[in-house]
């Protein structure tokens, strides 16, 4: 790193933090000798694999998204340069209680997955086939209900899961397949202070997957809840560029919003299963227990789109059966 320095003009004294991640990276911010800043990411080789973080940032540049541009790359010792893309995230830069004044950030981030799906080709990024989409679920049980919350489930609950899982990657596996971020999320998108497009971060786990599976995870965020207001308006504006895009020639998505939005929901539900498990895993065995506070926001999704649907009303009761909550309500679009 000495000669990367040197060749770079970094000024080594300046070295700080520049933001935590939910695994095993580092992120560091660093100047340079000509009042710039760059981003020194430390990921230990025997915890992190740097491979898809470099291959996926090349796919989003050509797509002409702004991501971080790697400078240098030591990957013995699993040490990489990037261009910094500033200080502030989207998630930063919102007033949960200001949606008005938060549209034209979420404009930006719809803009720049539309133009991320459009670039999408199939045996490019591993497939978000069956086997994920059932292993991510699985850490529900695994570890939200298991070890966070100590529950042995029943034959009978054990089966109502299992049934209620078959449902949700059927439902899924049917959308149309794009390029997937699969954290796409305020956390992870960066306002340009020049007014350029937004900046992505995080995406070294993307995937080929449901078309469905951003929307949802920028709407139903980890970290911040919306009124069910704000998440329709942006989504169907989502919708309505990228039909104009040809991204929603299936079925009739292209005519019915509603048709398209019950597809969103049963994607997010796969998602909020999957995070309130991570979030407890992070917590029992990472040490990182902040992430456990939010995992109440997702039990509320999921109760909220379980209570929408017929089909899913045995996991609906058996969330609530966990977690002593009572009958949950939301917007519906046509018949469910």
């Amino acid at each position: 790193m000495a000669q990367i320095g040197a060749k770079r003009g970094l000024v080594s004294a300046s070295l700080r933090p520049a933001s935590a991640d939910a695994g095993f990276r580092r992120y560091l911010r660093i100047d340079t000798k000509d009042q710039d800043t760059r981003i020194v990411m430390d990921a230990p080789p025997a915890l992190e694999n740097c491979t898809p973080f470099v291959k996926v940032a090349a796919l989003l540049r050509s797509a002409k998204l702004n991501v971080p541009e790697i400078l240098e790359w030591d990957e013995t010792n699993g040490f990489m340069l990037l261009s910094d893309l500033g200080g502030s995230t989207m998630l930063d830069s919102i007033d949960p209680s200001n949606p008005e004044a938060a549209r034209p950030l979420y404009l930006q981030a719809i803009e720049a997955l539309v133009e991320l799906q459009l670039a999408s080709r199939p045996d490019v990024l591993p497939p978000y086939d069956e086997q994920w989409l059932r292993g991510e679920m699985q850490l529900f049980p695994d570890w939200y209900l298991g070890q966070h919350r100590g529950v042995s489930l029943t034959t009978s609950q054990a089966e109502t899961l299992s049934k209620s899982f078959d449902l949700i990657v059927a439902r899924n596996l049917a959308a149309p397949m794009v390029y997937v971020h699969r954290d796409f999320m305020p956390r992870n998108l960066m306002p340009s202070a020049s007014g350029g497009p937004i900046g992505v971060l995080d995406f070294q786990d993307a995937r080929y997957g449901p078309i469905t599976y951003d929307i949802a995870s920028l709407m139903r965020d980890a970290f911040i809840s919306w009124d069910e207001e704000f998440v329709l308006d942006i989504t169907i504006r989502y919708w309505e560029l990228a039909k104009k895009a040809g991204l929603m020639e299936f079925e009739d998505w292209s005519t019915d919003f509603g048709s398209f939005w019950r597809a969103v929901e049963w994607m997010g539900l796969q998602r909020h299963l999957k995070v309130a498990g991570i979030f407890a895993r992070l917590s029992l065995r990472d040490g990182k227990p902040k992430y456990l506070a939010d995992a109440p926001r997702f039990i509320n999704y999921i109760r909220h789109t379980t209570s929408r649907y017929r089909e899913l009303t045995p996991l609906l009761r058996l969330v609530d059966e966990i977690e002593g909550t009572g009958a949950a309500t939301s917007w519906a679009f046509g018949r469910v």
